[in-house]
Formats: C-alpha cells, sequence, structure tokens
C-alpha cells in the first residue's frame, strides 16, 4: 500500500529519519552522565532536551502547515544534526554545563518531526479512501513503535562498543541525511499561508472538545511510559538483576508492535471511539495486573521465574499500547482542520513527552517513599484516568469524518519507482 501511494522510499526514509528522535534523550543522559561523572547533570541536560521537543515540536508543526513540509523539514533536519555535534562537542571538551544545556535545548527544538509530518503526508495521499487511510495510519504506528523501541537499543549497543559519543553523532548522520531525504521527497505537502484578515476562519480552528480529550488521553498514556520505566527499574534491582531493566522494558515495545498489526488488519468501519474505550479499559486491567504482579515479586526471592513474570506483566501492557496511539491517530485526522494536521500531531508528540517525564518524576518520588512496584501504582492511576475519560468521550459523531478532498495523483518520480524502492 505504502508503496502505491509513495514509491516505497520514502517509508525507510521514514523510519530511519525517526530513530535520532528516539535516540537523543537516552544517548544525551549517557554522554553527559559519562563525562561529568554525575547522572543529575545528565539528567539536567537530556530534560532540556526534553523541553525543547515538548515546545518545539508544536511550533515546527504549525511552520510545516504553513510552509510547506518540505522547507520546514529540511531545515528542522540539518538545524537538529549541527545541534547534536555540536553537543557532543561540548560535552567531549568538558566544557560548563551552560554550554551543554544550550545545544541540547536546540536538538529538542529542532525535532524534524519526522514521525507527526509522516502520519499527516498519509492522510492526504489517501484523503477520500477511509480503509486506505486507517491502513497506513496503523503502518505509521508500527513504525512509530520499531523506532520508539530501536532508538535507545542502537544507543546501548553503539555506547557499548565504542562511546555514547559515538552513538550521538550517528543520530546526528541519521537527521542530517534520512529525515533530509524525507522533507525532499515529492510526497512532501505544501503549505497552507496563514489567513490574511484575522477573522478569517477558513484555514480551521485546531482546539475544539474532541481534540482536547484526544490531547489529554495521550498524556495520560505518556504518564505510563514514565511511571513504568521507572517501575521496571525499580522492581528489576529488587530482584537482584538490575542489568535485566532495558530488556524487560523493550518487551513492551515487541508486544505492541505485534498488536499494531493486529490493529492495522481491522477494518475502518469499526468505530474508533468504541475501539479507544475498548484499548483504555485492556490499559487500566493490564496496569492492575503489572501491580499486583509487582508486589507478589518483592516478597519472593530473586529467581528468574519472577523475573519471567514481571516481563510477562508488562508485555500484557503493551498489547494495549498500540491500538490506544494508532486510534487517537485516527480520531485526530477526523476533529482537526486538514491544513493544521501536522500542527495537531505534533502537538499529541509534545503531550506525550511533558506527562511522560512527569509520571517519571511521580513514580522516582514512590520508589524512594514506598515498595519498588510502587511506581507502578502511578502507572494504574493514569490508566484509570484514560479509562474514565475515554468512557465519557462523545459518540461516534462527535468524530465524524470530514468531507476529504480526493487524493492528488502521485507524482511522476513515484509512480514510476524502481522495484528497489
Amino acid at each position: 500500500m505504502a508503496k502505491q501511494l509513495t514509491g516505497g522510499r520514502v517509508l525507510l526514509w521514514s523510519l530511519l529519519g525517526r530513530l535520532p528522535t528516539a535516540m537523543s534523550p537516552i544517548g544525551t543522559l549517557l554522554l553527559v552522565s559519562r563525562n561529568t561523572g554525575s547522572v543529575w547533570s545528565g539528567s539536567l541536560v537530556a530534560g532540556a532536551l526534553a523541553g525543547g521537543q515538548a515546545i518545539g515540536g508544536p511550533i515546527v508543526g504549525r511552520l510545516a502547515d504553513r510552509r510547506g513540509h518540505r522547507t520546514v523539514g529540511l531545515a528542522a533536519a540539518l538545524a537538529n544534526a549541527a545541534a547534536l555535534v555540536v553537543l557532543v562537542a561540548a560535552s567531549e571538551r568538558g566544557l560548563a554545563l551552560g554550554w551543554q544545556i544550550a545545544p541540547a535545548a536546540l536538538t529538542g527544538l529542532s525535532v524534524p518531526l519526522v514521525g507527526p509530518l509522516s502520519r499527516s503526508r498519509w492522510v492526504r495521499l489517501a484523503a477520500g479512501e477511509p480503509e486506505l487511510t486507517s491502513a497506513m495510519l496503523s503502518l505509521d504506528g508500527i513504525v512509530d513503535e520499531f523506532a520508539f523501541t530501536a532508538g535507545p537499543a542502537l544507543v546501548g549497543v553503539l555506547a557499548g562498543a565504542a562511546s555514547p559519543a559515538v552513538a550521538l553523532l550517528t543520530a546526528a548522520v541519521l537527521s542530517g541525511v534520512c529525515a533530509v531525504l524525507f522533507a525532499l521527497h515529492p510526497t512532501a505537502a505544501p503549505g497552507v499561508p496563514a489567513p490574511s484578515h484575522p477573522h478569517d476562519r477558513s484555514v480551521g480552528r485546531l482546539l475544539s472538545t474532541p481534540y482536547v480529550l484526544l490531547l489529554a488521553g495521550t498524556a495520560l498514556l505518556g504518564a505510563c511510559f514514565g511511571s513504568v520505566q521507572v517501575g521496571v527499574t525499580a522492581t528489576t534491582e529488587a530482584l537482584g538483576r538490575p542489568g535485566a531493566a532495558g530488556l524487560v522494558y523493550g518487551f513492551l515495545g515487541c508486544t505492541s508492535s505485534l498488536a499494531g498489526v493486529v490493529i492495522a488488519s481491522l477494518p475502518a468501519r469499526r468505530g474508533l471511539p468504541a475501539r479507544l474505550r475498548a484499548g483504555a479499559a485492556l490499559l487500566f486491567a493490564a496496569s492492575c495486573v503489572l501491580l499486583l504482579t509487582s508486589g507478589d515479586l518483592i516478597d519472593d526471592s530473586p529467581t528468574n521465574g519472577s523475573l519471567a513474570a514481571l516481563t510477562a506483566a508488562i508485555g500484557f501492557l503493551g498489547v494495549a499500547v498500540a491500538p490506544q496511539i494508532i486510534t487517537v491517530f485516527g480520531l485526530v485526522e477526523r476533529t482537526v482542520p486538514a491544513t493544521r494536521l501536522g500542527e495537531a500531531m505534533a502537538a499529541l508528540v509534545s503531550a506525550l513527552i511533558l506527562a511522560q517525564s512527569a509520571g517519571t518524576f511521580l513514580a522516582g518520588w514512590a520508589a524512594d517513599h514506598g515498595a519498588p512496584g510502587s511506581p507502578f501504582a502511578v502507572t494504574a492511576a493514569a490508566a484509570a484516568t484514560a479509562f474514565v475519560l475515554a468512557a465519557c468521550t462523545a459518540t461516534d459523531r462527535r468524530y465524524h469524518r470530514r468531507n476529504a478532498e480526493p487524493r492528488p495523483p502521485a507524482p511522476a518520480e513515484t509512480r514510476t519507482a524502481d522495484p528497489a524502492s
């Protein structure tokens, strides 16, 4: 399907172009922590990067909607690559922390938004074909899940084999090459200029009750991510297997990706709001299982069986993640103006990042003041709130599909793409 719409290469550039966003936070944390000898310093610089992503995402998305994906995507990708190189140089030279915070913040502010812009690109290309739109958004969700899992793993491999600096420089190369190729692909959407008159609403209003509900639900999912990361780390340490934390958490990405493949096979006519409510219920049930399982494990001896039980509970939670994300993206496509879709998708990512940081903070406090499995109480609370929010959402007609424009013909370059593409 993707090859029919784009010629195929754009999917590869989209995947590789997303990796720097997944690699940068953990890579920055490892780099600065190693060079300063302080995890707190590494957390501070990584926090500046995350804050920049949360702020810069909607800005870059809005500019891309206004001035076109090609121009803005190219500028953001090049700026992002340069900022990563400067960050590595500043840290390796042992410059003051402020000189490392600045390029880290710029790295976040210049995030190329390959994921959000890819989703808006699929919606534009598949306009007028609900089944195709749903399938492409599902495929994009699977790509996101893979990048989310592969990015930190790649950092771990490169940092272990060489150094964190090599990992971040690799991210800079991927951003400067693959994100640029994604931005320059012929399928890049043109911009829609802002209305010349302040009262002209032809561009459309972004914030609406359905969209705000989706933003809130995405933020709660981010809080689940942050608290689960802390909970897995604390629990594996209590079980005497701290090195297993990355593998256990990575299993969440594996099961989530598999669930995304299943979701992609479901027909688009199935009600997305109902699918969202079902996914939220599954997320809450899985979080309760995880909370109960972690509480039982701490009373046991640190055995492989205990670690396997934790991994199974984490995998169950992952089954609910991709359906939630994919369904939210599908509903956003129905609830915001087509001319502001890139900005809307970027705002979702920003909400996820900010809430993930908040979830990490709350879970860290819970781990310090309670049992190792206490962070999972934060996960369960966020999932319960998400379930209530999804249950209270409006009926399907609140998320009606707007009249879509006919899909533009594929550019000549993509229609005649060679088989290797």
